[in-house]
């Protein structure tokens, strides 16, 4: 067996970046908050790009119905936590990867040790995740840490940035005040995409039901997820040029292969924002009623 040796294993990536951002990336340290259908692939794309310190956190276990959907869903892995075998699998692309993990997830007691040295935390919780999302993205704030947000909505991806000089998550997503959790994922979903590029070819609504927390989704569009959120880090950690912060948002649907960059000022509040959340309100009630009525 050859000794593993990280100057080879990623001397590919060089010209992309210079030898001394590969040694930077070496030395920086992404949280990753939840390892599913989004987690997972962020955290062996960015381990592949040859980001050498994680710090990971994930409460799941793997069951069948994460096959369609997430990279670390095996037969063999089946009933394992998925922060073991995503762990593993990072560990066997870097056997040198500084991996600190929290099996217990995202907890208010654990927050600040999560977000220990942390550079730039990619957000992976699941869509409904809510509290801990709002949490966390709140501690990020305080502490000055970027995040990156990329939304495996349709089958493309939704990306979003907060940081130091850009607009709040609360404020942005209008989740102040918000008590009733559909409401919440109705703002959160239109918020990560206000073009809404993916509404029109849903094969069947009947399947979208956000106050039983339900939704297609699809391996493709973590894929996409996954690549884009990388390159964000990548820019983020070499202090590259382009990044944009909210409210700037932006959106790549691969199934009508269009991409749409949007500006939403005041976030929630922005008229525009506030009529997509409307329209999205009223097809969710046209696709419920329909289905009654069907039934």
């Amino acid at each position: 067996m050859r000794a593993f040796d990280y100057e080879k294993a990623f001397s590919r990536n060089i010209g992309w970046v210079t030898e001394a951002e590969q040694a930077r990336l070496r030395t920086s340290r992404v949280a990753i908050g939840g390892l599913g259908g989004v987690g997972g692939v962020h955290l062996l794309t960015l381990a592949r790009l040859g980001i050498g310190r994680f710090t990971v956190a994930e409460l799941d276990t793997f069951d069948i119905v994460n096959f369609n959907r997430q990279v670390g869903a095996l037969v063999s892995t089946l009933g394992r936590p998925k922060i073991d075998v995503l762990s593993e699998m990072a560990r066997d692309i870097d056997p040198e990867i500084d991996l600190r993990a929290f099996p217990a997830g995202i907890q208010d007691n654990t927050l600040d040790g999560f977000l220990d040295g942390v550079d730039v935390y990619v957000d992976g919780l699941d869509f409904f995740a809510f509290a801990a999302r709002r949490a966390t993205f709140a501690a990020c704030e305080r502490k000055g840490i970027p995040v990156v947000t990329a939304a495996p909505l349709g089958l493309g991806t939704a990306l979003l940035v907060f940081g130091p000089g850009g607009m709040p998550f609360e404020d942005y997503f209008g989740f102040a005040g918000c008590a009733d959790e559909t409401e919440m994922a109705l703002r959160f979903m239109v918020g990560l995409s206000p073009a809404m590029l993916h509404r029109g070819y849903v094969a069947d609504m009947s399947r979208v039901r956000l106050a039983e927390r339900m939704g297609p989704s699809c391996i493709a569009a973590c894929q996409l997820c996954a690549g884009a959120a990388a390159i964000e880090v990548l820019k983020l950690l070499l202090k590259r040029r382009g990044v944009k912060l909210a409210p700037w948002a932006s959106q790549f649907d691969g199934y009508r292969m269009r991409y749409a960059k949007t500006w939403r000022p005041w976030g929630y509040r922005n008229p525009l924002q506030r009529l997509m959340v409307f329209l999205a309100r009223a097809q969710l009630a046209r696709a419920a009623k329909k289905e009654k009525n069907e039934t």
